[in-house]
């Protein structure tokens, strides 16, 4: 593997420099400019310029390190250590944890829990409560984390005043019957948050997006109550109830 020099980066350039394995899925640490890191639910376009494939592949942070950022599974089986990455962004729109947050819940539908992982880091920091709700083998979270399966997610949702969701776009259609929703019903908080407001839930729509909203293709379309919108630009982050 050659050594990779952040400071010597081209504008718009990064480099994979190492890969790891989440529960079978493949990740890697990015060295990137600052003004390139993605926020929580935010990503970046990249593309290995040496790469036969055309289209460019959404990044997303699991949490940042010296120079860069751990990425979210998956990543494309091509890249390798040393790899140099044509780079865009951050785009969409991610994450916003209210600062008033004191019981936060993290639901994981998907294959990794690891885009949320830097919300997880967040909410530590201003000392709220944290559930994570998977059921993934997962490892190296901190002591203060508890685990919850998602056969508890009706009564996480109704403890939690904020709830962050990463959910592939094939199981929206689902999402209703999994919060133990029936008819037309929104998602209510039994809790308010802490400055009395209701609380809020918002919703990572995983899908691919490979124009990264230059191109309209549709790819991307997620239907919403009120017709559809594209997760490239108008997510991927969305409000939970205007999907369900």
């Amino acid at each position: 593997m050659k050594r990779v020099n952040i400071r010597t980066m081209k504008q718009g350039t990064g480099a994979l420099i190492e890969l790891y394995l989440e529960n079978g899925l493949t990740s890697g640490r990015l060295l990137c400019p600052q003004n390139l890191m993605p926020a929580p639910g935010q990503y970046l376009l990249a593309h290995d310029p040496a790469s036969d494939n055309p289209l460019p592949a959404p990044v997303f942070s699991a949490g940042s390190v010296s120079g860069g950022f751990l990425t979210a599974p998956p990543i494309p089986e091509t890249w390798r250590p040393g790899t140099s990455l044509s780079l865009r962004g951050p785009l969409g729109n991610g994450f916003f944890l209210p600062a008033s947050a004191r019981r936060v819940a993290l639901v994981s539908l998907g294959e990794t829990s690891a885009r949320l992982k830097p919300l997880l880091t967040a909410s530590l920091k201003q000392e709220a409560l944290v559930v994570l709700v998977s059921d993934l083998d997962l490892t190296d979270l901190p002591p203060e984390v508890e685990i919850q399966p998602l056969s508890a997610l009706t009564d996480i949702t109704q403890w939690a005043d904020y709830v962050a969701l990463d959910v592939p776009r094939e199981f929206l259609p689902r999402l209703r019957e999994k919060l133990g929703l029936s008819g037309h019903a929104r998602v209510r908080f039994a809790r308010p948050g802490a400055a009395g407001r209701a609380g809020e839930a918002q919703v990572l729509v995983f899908t691919p997006m490979p124009c990264g909203g230059m191109g309209a293709c549709g790819v991307c379309s997620v239907i919403v109550r009120r017709g559809w919108k594209m997760a490239c630009k108008d997510g991927p982050v969305f409000d939970l109830n205007e999907l369900i």
